[in-house]
């Protein structure tokens, strides 16, 4: 399985060969370098963690620099990683710590799934956060076009568990599945992908193969 990290950069729109335009998200793909390999016989479960980023050693906690004294930064890279993510994997044996991993680990024409935290939009009504329809808006209905109705509970006089209401609203992990790969620029570290991708401008993006 290839796997890497990126940050989302925006949105724009590229034309192919053929005319046809795509509407596709541009990924900044820093290097990650291999901080960890987990085995099933140590640590359980076998997985690869990896490091992107960078920050001062001034900000990062004494266990994670202890962690990570033998794996070495990026080339142009100083202190310590600012991220460490897992990847779970059934086999690792292709991978050893301190390895550097760059854009081009994907190729134009790859099926991934992308991870990422989505955008909050704070506490919003029912018809946004579940697409109710709201209230009638004759008959009488003076204030009630985006109010939830009834909620049901006629037998035990409660509100059961689940019912959809509003609340918070985004701030989840969202995962989505089959986009492609569509150019790759190493010289720049930029990944365009197809379609959206969850969250804001710079948030930390996780690429899987599909």
């Amino acid at each position: 399985m290839k796997f890497t990290l990126a940050k989302k950069v925006n949105m724009t729109q590229i034309f192919g060969e053929d005319g046809k335009v795509t509407a596709v998200t541009v990924l900044n793909v820093e290097p990650i370098v291999v901080s960890q390999i987990k085995t099933k016989e140590k640590d359980g479960y076998s997985a690869v963690q990896v490091g992107t980023g960078s920050r001062r050693e001034k900000n990062t906690p004494k266990p994670v620099l202890g962690h990570l004294k033998d794996v070495p930064m990026p080339e142009g890279k100083k202190g310590s990683f600012a991220v460490l993510k897992e990847f779970r994997l059934e086999d690792t044996s292709s991978l050893n710590k301190g390895d550097n991993m760059e854009v081009d680990t994907f190729t134009i024409g790859d099926k991934i799934a992308v991870s990422a935290i989505s955008k909050g939009k704070g506490f919003q009504g029912v018809v946004k956060r579940h697409g109710f329809h709201g209230g009638p808006r004759s008959h009488g209905q003076k204030h009630s076009e985006r109010e939830p109705g009834s909620i049901g509970a006629t037998g035990p006089q409660r509100v059961f568990k689940g019912v959809k209401m509003a609340g918070r609203m985004g701030s989840d992990k969202v995962t989505v599945k089959n986009l492609k790969v569509v150019a790759i620029d190493k010289e720049n570290n930029i990944m365009m992908v197809s379609g959206a991708v969850p969250g804001r401008r710079g948030t930390l993006v996780e690429i899987r193969s599909v």
